[in-house]
């Protein structure tokens, strides 16, 4: 007996060690261009990426238009048509479909907008063949909140004491797992828009909440912009707090990063001089959230507290910490410390102005006050 076991043994042994090339063959990045090329739009700057390594597709959002390339940069298909604004995305490898943040003021509606993606095969398809929607009840109440008591809402506007924690409505959007638990649950996050109101303290947050999206799909409806749903969750499953300082606009771009283990926040820098305003911030993914004090509200408040990443620089009159880096515009993580990053420009043609946007290829090196260098 001990003999057919050591023959089987040293059988399993030497297909192990057969099949152990292609095992690490399958696992190894794939091979990403430098840049790809996400075109020229006139319906708006590109505002978020997202990409589908698997099949290889590329995402981007250019306010109004959805558009869908391979990682050539060779055009698949657009989603045109939106009057609201479309926002950051990520792309979810659970269910193959992209979440991105929409926004419509007018109507006081905000929505995780989600694509089903293998259906976007030609330009200028319709929202409501290839999109459904699930409305955020809380942002919205955060978002139209009366907070001088006046009795008047006074609406998309950042020169007023109304908008509970200065909220403009959403922007970053990224999967990844609960804060302080580097192999949790994976949730959907999603960071308010903040107005950039100098004369107001309580609106020096970034605030993020997370949701477990197991049940949306009792919520997900097609979206009539001339009557909005409000199909959606009660609440989110998480609340959290960023104390960056004020910034305009808030997380223009949120990515949870593997690599690291933090979540990336681009933002447009604040204009508070009582800050550094630094143009990018990273959360500590595996600090775990602290209940504390939400500084500066108008009433005692207490929530949870999420803390910076160490490394970068340091203010030390806030204890704010950050880098210098500027990916408000799209930041996806690939994978083994390596990036796309949104570069936006401008072109003419045929008297035309455009706005055109390109993922470019970023590597990962920690460094102060830069942590990132171009690739290629």
């Amino acid at each position: 007996m001990r003999k057919v076991l050591t023959l089987t043994l040293a059988a399993t042994s030497a297909l192990a060690l057969h099949i152990a090339p292609a095992a690490a063959a399958a696992d190894r990045p794939r091979e990403l261009p430098a840049v790809i090329d996400g075109g020229a739009w006139t319906e708006g700057h590109v505002q978020g990426m997202a990409i589908d390594q698997r099949k290889g597709f590329m995402y981007f959002s250019f306010t109004n238009v959805l558009v869908k390339t391979d990682l050539k940069g060779k055009l698949i298909g657009t989603v045109t048509g939106f009057t609201g604004h479309l926002g950051d995305m990520d792309f979810n490898t659970q269910d193959g479909r992209v979440y991105g943040s929409l926004e419509y003021k007018e109507q006081e509606s905000f929505y995780i907008a989600i694509f089903d993606v293998d259906r976007i095969t030609a330009p200028g398809m319709n929202p409501a063949d290839v999109m459904k929607t699930v409305y955020l009840k809380e942002v919205v109440a955060d978002y139209t909140a009366d907070m001088n008591g006046d009795g008047t809402f006074d609406g998309n506007i950042g020169n007023t004491p109304d908008h509970r924690y200065g909220c403009s409505g959403i922007d970053g959007v990224s999967f990844g797992p609960e804060f302080g638990k580097k192999h949790g649950k994976q949730k959907l996050t999603v960071a308010y828009g903040i107005y950039a109101n100098t004369t107001r303290q309580d609106n020096d947050h970034q605030v993020v909440l997370q949701y477990d999206i197991q049940q949306w799909k009792k919520y997900e409806q097609p979206l009539t912009e001339s009557a909005p749903h409000k199909s959606g969750p009660e609440q989110p499953d998480g609340k959290y707090f960023a104390y960056t300082g004020n910034t305009t606009y808030g997380v223009q771009n949120l990515q949870y990063d593997e690599h690291t283990g933090n979540w990336m926040m681009a933002v447009y820098k604040g204009t508070k001089p009582q800050f550094p305003n630094y143009p990018f911030f990273m959360v500590d993914g595996s600090k775990r959230p602290m209940t504390g004090e939400i500084a500066g509200q108008p009433q005692a408040e207490r929530g949870k507290l999420l803390t910076l990443a160490q490394g970068g620089l340091q203010d030390d009159a806030t204890g704010v910490r950050g880098w210098q880096f500027n990916g408000e515009y799209g930041l996806v993580s690939l994978g083994g410390g390596r990036y796309y990053v949104a570069k936006a420009g401008k072109v003419t043609e045929d008297g035309v102005s455009k706005n055109t946007g390109q993922a470019q290829l970023y590597r990962w090196t920690g460094q102060s006050p830069t942590p990132f260098e171009q690739a290629g």
